[in-house]
C-alpha cells in the first residue's frame, strides 16, 4: 500500500492555506527556523563546554535528518517536483507550474528549504569554535569542513535534479551525507578532549575491530544505495534504474549487515572483557542493539516488497547505526597532549597496558571524556 493516496489531476493546483500557497508558508518556516538558531546562538560569543557539545550534536541530528528527508522525497515520487536546480523550475525559485502535482512540489521544495537550517546549525558552530580560548586548530579544521559539506551536498543535489535522479547521483548525494555525519560524530567526540595526539585507550583487538566496523559500515551503505537504485523507488516514475539482479543485490547487502552483526557482538565481548572504559562499552552494546533492529525492519520491509514507510524508517536506520559506528570508533582513542605522548620503552608499554586492563571505578572515570580531568596515565 503507498504511503499516501494517488494524487488528482486537479491537484496540480498550488495549494493554499488561509490564502498562502503552501511554499510560501515553508519559506516563512525556514526563516523563521534560522532566526531561532541565531537566537539560540548568542552563546557562540562566549562558548563554553556545553554549549559547544549542544551545536556539535545539532549537526550530528541535522546533517542524518537531511538524508531521511531525501528518502521521504525519493519514496513519494517527488525527486523532480522541482525539475531545476538552483531554481525551482526554468522561470521561478519557487514551485509555480512546476508540471508536477502540488504535493510533490512541495515535498521536494520543502527538502531544499531544509538545507538552510543545515547550513545555519554548521556555520554557527563554526564560529563558535572560532571563538574559543584558546582556539583548537584540530576543531576548526573539523568545524571548518562542515558547512562547505553542507554547501557540496546543493552542488550535488543539483547534479541529482540535472541527471534526472541518476541512481549514481542520488548514490552519491546519500553517501555524503553519512561522510557528513561521521566528521560531526568526530568534532562532538573531540570536543570533550584536549588537544593533542590521538591514543589508543582500549585493547589493540578492540581498535581493530572498530577501524573494520567503519570499513563494513560504508560498504553496506553503499550496497543500500545499489539496493535502492535497481529498485522501485526512484524518485520518480521515469527516473532512471539500474539494471540488476534485485535479489542478488540484497543478498549481498545482507551479507554486509550479518558481518556488521558480528562485528558488532565482537565489539562488545571484546570491550566488556578487555575492560575497556565506559565510553567504549555503551558504544559497542548501543551499536550491537541499533544492529540488531535494523537488521529485523530490513527483513521486514523486503518481505513487505518495500512499503514506502518502512523504506523512510531503513534509512533513518542506516543513519543510526552509521552514527553509532562512528562513535565507537571514536570511543577506542583519546587526544593526549604533546607532554603526555612522550614516553618510551617499558614506560610506554606498562601505561598502554594499565589502560587496557584496569577495571572498576577508576577505569570508567578515565573512560569519561571530559576536556577538564588529566588526560590518561599523567
Amino acid at each position: 500500500m503507498p504511503i499516501l493516496p494517488s494524487l488528482a489531476a486537479d491537484e496540480f493546483e498550488d495549494i493554499v492555506l488561509l490564502g498562502v500557497p503552501l511554499w510560501g508558508w515553508q519559506i516563512a518556516l525556514a526563516v523563521a527556523g534560522v532566526l531561532a538558531l541565531v537566537l539560540l546562538a548568542r552563546t557562540i560569543w562566549v562558548p563554553t563546554q556545553r554549549s559547544l557539545r549542544a551545536w556539535a550534536l545539532g549537526n550530528i541530528v541535522v546533517n542524518a535528518g537531511i538524508a531521511v528527508t531525501g528518502a521521504t522525497v525519493r519514496v513519494t515520487s517527488s525527486g523532480l517536483g522541482c525539475s531545476e536546480w538552483p531554481r525551482c523550475t526554468p522561470d521561478s525559485f519557487v514551485p509555480i507550474d512546476t508540471g508536477h502535482a502540488a504535493f510533490n512540489a512541495a515535498i521536494e521544495f520543502g527538502n531544499r528549504t531544509l538545507t538552510f537550517l543545515v547550513l545555519a546549525v554548521g556555520v554557527i558552530t563554526l564560529i563558535a569554535v572560532l571563538r574559543m580560548t584558546p582556539r583548537r586548530r584540530d576543531l576548526t579544521r573539523l568545524a571548518v569542513i562542515i558547512p562547505f559539506g553542507v554547501l557540496g551536498q546543493g552542488v550535488v543535489g543539483g547534479i541529482t535534479v540535472w541527471t534526472d535522479l541518476h541512481p549514481a547521483a542520488v548514490a552519491t548525494h546519500f553517501l555524503l551525507s553519512m561522510v557528513m555525519v561521521f566528521i560531526t560524530v568526530a568534532l562532538y567526540v573531540r570536543l570533550q578532549e584536549p588537544e593533542g595526539t590521538p591514543r589508543v585507550v582500549v585493547g589493540p583487538m578492540l581498535h581493530t575491530v572498530s577501524i573494520a566496523l567503519v570499513v563494513v559500515g560504508f560498504l553496506l551503505l553503499i550496497a543500500g544505495t545499489v539496493v535502492t537504485g535497481t529498485g522501485p523507488h526512484g524518485g520518480d516514475a521515469a527516473a532512471p534504474r539500474w539494471n540488476l539482479d534485485l535479489p542478488a543485490i540484497t543478498r549481498v547487502h545482507s551479507s554486509l549487515g550479518w558481518l556488521t552483526l558480528v562485528g558488532s557482538a565482537a565489539a562488545v565481548l571484546l570491550a566488556v572483557r578487555g575492560g575497556a572504559g565506559r565510553p567504549a562499552r555503551l558504544s559497542s552494546v548501543a551499536l550491537l542493539v541499533i544492529v540488531l533492529l535494523q537488521g529485523v525492519l530490513g527483513y521486514t520491509q523486503y518481505a513487505l516488497e518495500l512499503p514506502e514507510a518502512l523504506v523512510v524508517l531503513h534509512v533513518l536506520g542506516s543513519a543510526l547505526t552509521w552514527v553509532a559506528i562512528a562513535r565507537l570508533y571514536f570511543a577506542t582513542t583519546r587526544l593526549t597532549p604533546p607532554e603526555d605522548a612522550v614516553t618510551t620503552g617499558a614506560d610506554a608499554a606498562d601505561r598502554a597496558e594499565a589502560a587496557v586492563g584496569a577495571t572498576g571505578p577508576e577505569a570508567d572515570h578515565d573512560g569519561e571524556r571530559s576536556a577538564e580531568e588529566p588526560a590518561p596515565g599523567r
